[in-house]
């Protein structure tokens, strides 16, 4: 196959309280991209549209995975052409670079008769994470390859799981139209925690897990719950705290920072109750001035599609 066309989903990351490990994937927004393999030696990006983002695939990150791919592959000289049509804004908090990153692995991955699995190419794709933020984190790339909930157990080594996805639940998410970079939300951070903090933290970790292969939407509500990274990261965000206080009375299980931040999701059981959470999304912002856009998503169980 010389050309092949990919989806890639936006993702959620952290799910509230599970900071650089846990993740979902959406079904939008996603960025789709062209890939072709080339006569000419090297990697090429023809065109970014929706984003002006680097066209040298050194300074980009679907450049970047692939190359690390390519290199692994003992093949660091083929040649593959990139088109890229951003649908996911870079700095949304709802995974512009991790979409980028896997849909270019998973793309260049087929094409090459696909020698390398899916959890394989969460490593390639994490390359692309650390030329945009100096941080090779996983919670983002990893549901954008595998699809669902996923966990990240180590990073040392790399070790990624499954995690099972309710088949009601559902996420709405708002995207204020300001930039929040993930690299500025990780230097404010503090850099240690209590130990009673870090105690109810990994509570919920482990009680969001439970529920979720319990399909305990109640227990789900109860683990939405971040004592670490959102108290800190919530001051970027245009009225947050009304966001998640009037869409949990809107029927929203609960809702945190997506990823670094401006985005906000809110899991839902059921279609219905994720639209009324948009519609108080919607009143919330509407008169604030800021622009914004809201999604409501379905949890996207299969990751990135080859859809041509």
């Amino acid at each position: 196959m010389e050309c092949i066309k990919v989806f890639a989903p936006g993702t959620v990351a952290n799910v509230a309280c599970g900071f650089d490990v846990i993740g979902l994937a959406m079904d939008a927004p996603g960025d789709e991209m062209i890939l072709r393999r080339s006569s000419e030696p090297g990697i090429r990006i023809t065109a970014i549209h929706g984003a002006d983002l680097p066209l040298d695939p050194a300074k980009n990150v679907a450049g970047v995975a692939i190359q690390a791919l390519l290199q692994k592959h003992n093949q660091p000289d083929t040649g593959i052409e990139i088109e890229i049509f951003k649908h996911i804004h870079p700095g949304s908090g709802i995974g512009s670079s991790a979409a980028s990153s896997a849909g270019a692995v998973v793309g260049v991955n087929h094409l090459l008769g696909e020698p390398f699995t899916k959890k394989q190419l969460v490593r390639f794709a994490m390359e692309g994470e650390r030329l945009a933020c100096g941080s090779a984190h996983a919670d983002n790339v990893a549901p954008a390859i595998l699809g669902g909930f996923t966990l990240v157990r180590s990073y040392r080594p790399l070790d990624i799981t499954t995690i099972h996805t309710p088949e009601e639940l559902w996420v709405t998410v708002i995207h204020p139209q300001i930039e929040v970079k993930t690299s500025d939300a990780r230097e404010i951070l503090k850099q240690k925690v209590l130990m009673t903090d870090a105690i109810r933290q990994w509570g919920n970790v482990g009680a969001l897990v439970a529920a979720l292969y319990q399909e305990d939407y109640d227990l789900i509500s109860r683990s939405l719950e971040d004592v670490i990274v959102e108290p800190v990261r919530s001051i970027l965000i245009p009225a947050f705290h009304e966001l998640k206080l009037k869409c949990r009375e809107a029927g929203a299980l609960g809702g945190g920072i997506s990823g670094s931040g401006p985005s906000v999701f809110m899991l839902s059981k059921g279609e219905a109750n994720a639209r009324n959470v948009a519609e108080m999304m919607n009143n919330i912002y509407a008169p604030l001035g800021v622009d914004y856009k809201i999604y409501v998503s379905r949890i996207n169980t299969a990751g990135v599609k080859i859809i041509d």
